[in-house]
């Protein structure tokens, strides 16, 4: 399991296992017409950097689906859950509308940043944010855009996510 350490306040070292959950959302993947690659791209990205992949999932298109779905992966989680599909102008894209509706938090800054990697970027309508102790960043249906867009946060989910139990990771030096 990724491990990431840390020095509390009190300047004990702490080891935190980083976890994560994908979610595909795609009315394809659910009928078995279409390969999950986007889910698999996710899973191999997040493994390969330190995040231990814990479930996979798949839903349909739409509010319901993807927000029940997000409210049973964050039930007593604390990790990253990285939903993949949804996110753009096609009538059933409903992603960032079922993420806004169980989110306790939105956290603008995480989406605009993976917005910022490529043009088609600014096509997106993903949101991230809090459910409970999980962090929650909707991603494109692409397997290259799901990559690309967390790759642009990487940097700071750790952190993020480790606030949010109950904020004794240290800030970052120099800010």
């Amino acid at each position: 399991m990724g491990r990431v350490g840390a020095v509390t306040a009190d300047g004990t070292d702490r080891e935190f296992h980083l976890r994560a959950k994908v979610l595909t959302v795609s009315d394809g993947v659910v009928e078995g017409t279409r390969q999950d690659r986007s889910g698999e791209a996710l899973e191999a990205y997040l493994s390969s950097a330190g995040w231990a992949v814990v479930e996979r999932s798949a839903v349909a298109d739409g509010v319901d689906s993807v927000a029940g779905e997000l409210r049973r992966l964050a039930d007593g989680f604390h990790g990253l859950i990285v939903t993949t599909g949804g996110t753009g102008f096609g009538p059933r894209d409903a992603t960032p509308e079922g993420t806004k509706a169980v989110l306790d938090r939105e956290a603008p800054g995480l989406a605009e940043a993976m917005r910022l990697v490529n043009p088609l970027g600014r096509l997106s309508r993903g949101t991230a944010g809090t459910i409970g102790t999980a962090l929650v960043l909707n991603t494109p249906g692409s397997s290259k855009g799901c990559v690309e867009t967390v790759d642009a946060v990487i940097d700071v989910i750790g952190h993020a996510v480790r606030l949010l139990v109950d904020n004794y990771d240290p800030h970052p030096h120099g800010g």
